[in-house]
């Protein structure tokens, strides 16, 4: 197995030139993101004449305490811009970063490479950051008490490594973050409910951030598990054509909601920048009161001719592009639009494709009118253990359905 080194064991170390002549110590570490997202491009080195870039490739020699270069320290390049790269102790050290393995947000006290050599050069790899006490001590005890001595009892503690793979770093600049490739397709990939719990860890700057990269769809279902203060603060910090995006991504119910508790001038700039259909049907269910069933429900839901049968509802059923949480059940819808009745889900997968669809009822038709308050609606679900629940108008039409999820946010909001 490669050795390892870690980033505060390097910082100060001594760099000789291709003679052995000592030359400077190194101050940073450098790495270039859109080249490697995880191999040192280069060592930034303090001398007298000013900091020098030295390039992973002119390295001869590196360990903890000593760098010897393969030529002279006047031939290393000046350090200008720090523009491109990532400086690990400046832009990594005592920073906030994502791990996406233990969905949570933590602090880096060290950076542990992996010592390889490539083409006969040294070669450094990030391997993991520590994010324990065993980091914190070698850096506060460095130059304090001999060097043997802080390894010895860093050695004692135990280590909280993070994979380098399973880290999501954080930058507040999107032109930094565009010139680095620093992107969260990691961090996308995980639940929408744990995402909303690292943007909630974050600070507001790293949240708006973090938030403003997300792909629409993705932003618009953890905005959904999102406490609703946090929600318009994040909402706020978006251009309202943005916003607008990550809106019609979610379902209608939830937009209803969020629009419902941002300021009217800036509500009503997000539904300008909204496309007709879905603007249409969050502004139907603004219209409604927040504490009764068509203020829950949503417009989204799969419905069949009683006449048709299982394969046209399969087929039906494909095109379908609302929310998953809504589709546990079929309603059927005669000619005069009135709701006859409802087929599980699980139904069309056990009947035989020709079946019509109104000889798989197997239950009295439970629902509710728009008017019904929470309670009721509570209490409908509670009774007849309901997945989803039908909102009927007088006339029997379906308006919307309410769906179970919908009902825990609402307890979990009274507990």
């Amino acid at each position: 197995m490669p050795p390892t080194l870690a980033l505060s064991e390097l910082l100060g170390a001594s760099v000789y030139d291709v003679n052995g002549v000592f030359s400077g110590r190194v101050r940073e570490v450098a790495l270039a993101p859109q080249d490697d997202a995880a191999r040192v491009s280069a060592l930034v080195v303090r001398t007298p004449q000013g900091d020098r870039m030295l390039t992973a490739k002119l390295i001869q020699e590196l360990s903890a305490s000593t760098v010897r270069a393969a030529t002279r320290a006047e031939d290393w390049a000046v350090m200008g811009s720090s523009e491109g790269f990532l400086l690990l102790e400046r832009d990594l050290l005592d920073q906030q970063i994502i791990d996406v393995h233990g969905r949570k947000v933590v602090r880096v006290n060290d950076v542990e490479f992996m010592l390889e050599r490539t083409n006969g050069h040294p070669a450094l790899k990030i391997q993991e950051v520590e994010v324990g006490l065993r980091g914190a001590v070698r850096r506060l005890l460095k130059g304090v008490v001999p060097r043997r001595a802080v390894a010895a009892l860093a050695l004692r503690l135990a280590a909280k490594p993070i994979p380098w793979e399973f880290v999501d770093l954080i930058e507040t600049d999107p032109a930094r973050r565009v010139k680095l490739k620093i992107e969260h397709d990691r961090l996308s990939r995980l639940h929408p409910a744990d995402i909303a719990d690292i943007l909630e860890e974050l600070a507001p700057a790293e949240r708006e951030a973090v938030f403003g990269s997300l792909d629409e769809e993705v932003a618009a279902e953890a905005l959904e598990e999102i406490d609703p203060k946090l929600q318009t603060q994040l909402v706020e910090s978006l251009d309202s054509d943005h916003a607008a995006d990550i809106v019609e991504e979610m379902a209608p119910d939830a937009a209803a909601d969020l629009l419902e508790n941002l300021p009217q001038e800036t509500s009503e700039e997000i539904l300008e920048e909204m496309e007709a259909e879905e603007r249409e049907e969050v502004e139907e269910l603004l219209e409604f009161h927040e504490d009764t069933a068509a203020g829950r429900m949503t417009t989204e839901y799969l419905s069949v001719a009683p006449t048709a049968t299982v394969e046209q509802a399969i087929e039906i059923l494909r095109g379908y592009e609302g929310a998953v949480e809504t589709i546990s059940t079929i309603y059927l819808v005669d000619a005069a639009e009135k709701c006859t009745g409802s087929v599980p889900l699980a139904m069309l997968a056990l009947a035989p494709s020709h079946t019509v669809m109104q000889t798989l009822v197997t239950a009295p038709l439970v629902s509710c009118p728009p008017e019904a308050r929470d309670a009721e609606v509570v209490e409908l679900f509670d009774k007849y253990n309901l997945l989803t629940l039908p909102v009927l108008d007088a006339e029997g039409r379906i308006q919307g359905v309410i769906t179970a999820d919908d009902i825990i946010s609402l307890l979990r909001k009274k507990l």
